[in-house]
């Protein structure tokens, strides 16, 4: 069997890199090549969940290669195939609301945009504040999209939060091998 490589690209919903990255371990212990992808904002910006340079020699060390954080860089992945499937985990409302829109202003976006160009899929692992408020429009036309799949979610605090979403990441793994036989795992919202 060939190898399968995932692009695992990642947004800046800085409180979900730990589950995040996490995965993303998983992903390449079960086989799976990583071709690792950060937005410009993920991969500069030092928050309270972490500095910057460290979560990329996270990301890097997993992987095993340099992360992608230019959109110049990101271009040639559908022109070259140069994944199997991207993943982006975490997804910020921000860049489902670009993607939906089809803005392709950061590395994350372009790579999804040039890898749908070759008609590849695209798992959305959504961790947005505003999902069942602003968002939720986003998440309705994404969901009819062809090519497009979702980590199945659920509301992180109904509390505190209630328009808050975040997917299971634990479910990756799962939702990855379904989007690559072109299903999206079941139920989408937990």
């Amino acid at each position: 069997m060939e190898k399968i490589t995932v692009g695992y690209a990642m947004c800046g919903s800085y409180c979900t890199f730990d589950k995040a990255i996490a995965q993303m371990e998983v992903l390449k212990n079960m086989g799976y090549d990583i071709l690792p992808i950060m937005s410009e904002n993920a991969s500069t910006i030092d928050t309270r969940f972490g500095d910057a340079r460290d979560i990329i020699k996270r990301v890097e060390s997993i992987s095993g290669k340099k992360i992608i954080n230019t959109i110049k860089d990101a271009e040639p992945i559908g022109p070259k195939q140069m994944c199997d499937i991207i993943v982006i985990s975490p997804c910020t409302g921000n860049t489902l609301a670009k993607l939906t829109a089809g803005i392709t202003d950061t590395a994350v976006t372009m790579a999804a945009k040039s890898h749908l160009r070759i008609l590849r899929p695209v798992l959305i692992a959504l961790s947005t504040n505003d999902a069942l408020g602003a968002a939720a429009k986003n998440i309705g036309y994404m969901l009819n999209r062809k090519h497009i799949y979702f980590v199945p979610m659920k509301q992180d605090d109904h509390v505190k939060k209630p328009n808050s979403l975040a997917a299971d990441f634990s479910l990756i793994p799962q939702a990855l091998e379904s989007a690559l036989q072109n299903r999206q795992t079941e139920p989408v919202f937990l």
